[in-house]
């Protein structure tokens, strides 16, 4: 990259790239975080079993925009908090936006969590600090036994960073 290519991004910070990306350079997972996915107010419904009018009803629920990152695959950073487990390792489990919804007694927000199904096994336990995980999301509601459970989930694939 040339320096005045540089000044231009410096000035300009909007502008992310000066040249287009060669396929090799795209990386597997799209960075993507909770300020996207709890950026808007969720309306949640009452008990109701999905159907074509609930579906048709929750078009208008989640924002065209969240909802064009489904089957995309993402890295996402949060706070796990376990659900099942097999041999030791956590195969399901919510990643939360914080821990507030944890310990301190704070109900999160419906889009402040995603429920994540890990493959190959599972991954160790790791709680109260940040991890990073690359999946394929899918945005859409999660109805279990006529109650709303998620509108987020994660086909987890890979662990991709812990922090702390």
């Amino acid at each position: 990259m040339s320096p005045r290519s540089v000044l231009r991004l410096l000035a300009f910070p909007v502008v992310i790239a000066v040249a287009p990306l060669r396929a090799q350079e795209t990386p597997a997972f799209e960075p993507l975080g909770f300020e996207v996915l709890a950026s808007y107010h969720y309306v949640v419904p009452g008990f109701d079993a999905p159907g074509d009018a609930a579906a048709a009803q929750a078009a208008g629920r989640i924002p065209d925009a969240v909802r064009q990152l489904d089957a995309k695959n993402v890295a996402i950073t949060g706070f796990m908090l376990p659900t099942k487990f097999q041999d030791g390792k956590v195969t399901e489990f919510l990643l939360m936006k914080d821990q507030s919804g944890c310990c301190f007694g704070a109900m999160p927000r419906i889009n402040e969590w995603i429920i994540v199904r890990m493959g190959q096994g599972g991954i160790p336990p790791l709680m109260d600090v940040p991890l990073t995980l690359g999946g394929k999301l899918k945005v859409g509601e999660l109805y279990e036994e006529g109650y709303l459970s998620a509108i987020y989930q994660l086909e987890g694939q890979e662990l991709l960073k812990v922090s702390g």
